[in-house]
């Protein structure tokens, strides 16, 4: 464990975010690999990987329920020394982990196929989705055990680990993708569903070496079978912190549904761009998400040692360093977007619109930047409410205005990006009020505490 009650706030949240980007960088480019194999099968590929992708998001809202609960509650516990409950909130966390595994694993192969039928935009893009998600599956389930070390370690203050187990299933799937894609050296190619198979395979070994580092080198918690038995009231906190944050990505996977609900009729080459300028996105967005990440158990930490000093810091810092790093990235997408997106298609249809939506959407950088940081700090706090609501607020000012311009004459791609565009600001603006006034309202009830008589007095 590392105490990120002491020392520098921008070290530690430099010291913490430099690695997990690194981490996160090679976790996307875990996601490229796959897209740029799966490229070379055509347009219906690509759209149906995207399609059956898309679950991935509702699996990353239920595993932000596990790993931000984990996480809250283990870096209060390391806030306040207290190796004993830190250790039941990890084995209670694993214990959920193949509970929810389980669960994704049964709704997947009951319910995920009729979820793919219902968005792809031609027959053969919902065959490839029904493929590869049938493949995929496996590697979604195994998503959460690998979500609940990985959070027990950000809590303790440990990044480098991650950054490490990362770059060793990049690496791995780097050389399985294109085998079992293609079938360069077995003459068996399994196309997408090889893309799918070499993700279960990357994050199998991922889990086995976060295994090892927990028995060879974490020892502020431990694996403990005793306290693996359901603890109610444990599961109870869990969920009442995680379940919002688990909304919170929810409600993303609902806009990314309507998005391609609405752009089915544009064709497979229209949703193929989406997939694509999505994913890259997604890994521009990396660096503001990895100072988030690394503020939320350094606030969290402190808010356990009674220091709301330092966690009032550690947000002022988050967002600095995060809008200079935003701004600089939003430039670059704005200014040249085909830099980024040429190398996943050839087709000219597809990368006019995956170089359109990031050229737009970058707009929205720094906005979901701030995003992330409230959304860190309210983890901190063990309130994540407010990052329902504030997320909620967003999905109004989204979809509702995307599907009536959709049904408007003369209806464009390009307006709904800018729909997205304005419905992220709001979102930045509402979790920026709401965190103010949780601030406030705290600060309000500590010096409450500090005037109030004694029992004895």
């Amino acid at each position: 464990m590392r105490d990120l009650t002491q020392g520098s706030i921008p070290g530690h949240i430099v010291r913490m975010a430099a690695p997990m980007a690194a981490g996160m960088l090679f976790q996307t480019a875990y996601y490229f690999v796959d897209l740029y194999f799966v490229a070379r099968l055509g347009d219906a590929a690509v759209a149906g990987v995207g399609t059956a992708g898309n679950l991935q998001f509702l699996i990353m809202a239920v595993t932000q329920v596990l790993s931000v609960g984990t996480m809250v509650m283990v870096s209060h516990a390391a806030g306040r020394k207290d190796a004993a409950h830190g250790t039941l909130v990890y084995n209670q966390s694993l214990t959920l982990s193949a509970i929810t595994g389980l669960l994704t694993l049964a709704l997947g192969y009951t319910a995920g196929f009729a979820w793919v039928d219902a968005i792809a935009a031609s027959p053969e893009t919902a065959r490839l989705g029904r493929s590869y998600l049938a493949w995929f599956l496996p590697a979604l389930a195994l998503q959460f055990p690998l979500a609940s070390m990985m959070a027990t370690l950000r809590a303790t203050g440990i990044a480098r680990p991650t950054m490490v187990i990362q770059m060793a299933t990049v690496g791995i799937n780097a050389v399985l993708a294109p085998i079992l894609i293609t079938g360069w050296g077995t003459g068996r190619p399994m196309g997408v569903a090889g893309a799918a198979f070499a993700s279960v395979c990357a994050i199998l070994i991922a889990i086995g070496l976060a295994l090892v580092y927990f028995a060879r080198l974490e020892h502020f918690v431990r694996f403990d079978a005793s306290r693996l038995r359901p603890h109610l009231a444990t599961w109870r906190r869990m969920f009442a912190i995680g379940v919002p944050a688990g909304l919170e990505f929810g409600l993303m996977f609902v806009s990314m549904a309507v998005v391609y609900f609405i752009i089915r009729d544009f064709g497979p080459a229209a949703q193929a761009g989406y997939g694509v300028g999505s994913r890259v996105m997604q890994g521009v967005l990396l660096p503001g998400m990895a100072i988030a990440f690394a503020a939320a158990p350094i606030a969290g930490q402190n808010i356990g040692a009674n220091r709301p000093d330092r966690a009032r810091e550690t947000f002022f810092a988050a967002i600095k360093l995060g809008s200079v790093v935003m701004i600089t990235l939003s430039v670059l997408c704005h200014l040249r977007p085909e830099w980024l997106v040429h190398w996943f298609s050839s087709d000219p249809a597809v990368l006019a619109v995956a170089a359109a939506f990031l050229a737009t959407i970058s707009m929205n950088f720094l906005a979901s930047s701030i995003v992330f940081t409230c959304s860190g700090m309210f983890q901190a706090l063990g309130n994540t409410t407010p990052t329902v609501v504030s997320s909620l607020v967003r999905l109004g000012g989204f979809v509702p205005p995307a599907l009536w311009a959709a049904r408007q004459p003369g209806f464009t791609l390009q307006r709904l990006w800018y729909i997205s565009v304005a419905a992220t600001t709001l979102h930045a603006i509402v979790a920026v009020g709401m965190l103010r006034r949780e601030a406030l309202r705290r600060s309000e009830l500590h010096l409450m505490d500090a005037v109030a008589p004694s029992p004895a007095a």
